[in-house]
């Protein structure tokens, strides 16, 4: 997940400590589900892979594994520093670019994919994003944009059983605020579909991941409210007591942990490939 700073900041910095721990979490839960895409989409020896807002190494690596020597993979980002060159296959070509989707000029040379995860919902100008995003395609090009909708689902614990997990979903309610204050879109994943088409992509298509408990979730939680306390208890959303407790009961492993629903879209650019 790449660090857009806008307004107020990105509520999940990238160079935080805390920050590596989530992208190994995140690329637990949602590799899969994204390599199914990038693999069903027909991406393979010698396309051109764009990587927008990378965060770690494991999209971009995937990638040039699928795109081999006689292909590329550009993986970009404002903070690169979780983007290591040796993350990356030998004999494969990737070019790692400190870059604003939504400010800088595309990387040059076209794309037959134009991947974007978790990103989008952070970005300040999502549709300057977009159109930039839509414009590097080659002809046959498909874009597929992967973001987190969590309006349409915003309890961290869904089945809210005891005082355990309403202290969780009381403090997941107090981020999804935080969010909300510095520019998110809260329900965002759901209209990927509409912009896609509305973009003047063909054969748009889209579905939702989402998962309810697993061990990453649990990581996930733990990183994300450590990250983010000092700005909960400053915003007085709630108090250091609190988050010990909540922290606490993570750490017991017994509660079911969701994430947001994550909407994957794709569509393509019109045009053989």
């Amino acid at each position: 997940m790449a660090d857009h700073d806008f307004a107020h900041g990105y509520l999940l910095d990238n160079r935080q400590i805390q920050a590596g721990t989530r992208f190994a979490a995140l690329a637990e839960l949602f590799d899969p589900v994204t390599f199914r895409h990038i693999d069903r989409l027909g991406i393979s020896e010698g396309m051109r892979c764009w990587e927008v807002g990378a965060g770690g190494a494991t999209v971009p690596a995937g990638l040039a594994r699928r795109v081999g020597r006689t292909g590329a993979v550009v993986a970009t980002d404002i903070d690169v520093s979780w983007t290591s060159a040796d993350a990356f296959p030998a004999d494969t070509v990737v070019e790692v670019l400190r870059h604003d989707v939504a400010a800088d000029p595309a990387p040059s040379g076209g794309f037959d994919l134009v991947h974007a995860r978790l990103v989008l919902v952070h970005v300040a100008d999502r549709a300057e994003a977009l159109r930039r995003m839509v414009g590097a395609l080659r002809p046959g090009g498909w874009l597929l944009l992967e973001d987190a909708d969590p309006g349409l689902q915003p309890l961290l614990c869904p089945d809210e059983s005891g005082p355990e997990q309403r202290l969780a979903n009381r403090l997941r309610s107090g981020f999804r605020e935080l969010m909300a204050q510095r520019g998110a879109d809260l329900g965002y994943g759901r209209t990927l579909p509409r912009l896609l088409r509305e973009a003047g992509l063909e054969e748009v298509q889209a579905d939702a991941y989402f998962p309810i408990t697993s061990p990453a979730c649990t990581v996930l939680e733990t990183a994300t409210v450590q990250q983010i306390r000092d700005r909960l208890v400053g915003a007085g959303l709630a108090t250091d007591e609190e988050i010990e407790r909540h922290l606490a009961n993570v750490a017991t492993g017994r509660l079911d942990l969701a994430t947001a629903p994550m909407i994957s879209a794709w569509g393509r650019r019109a045009g053989d490939a």
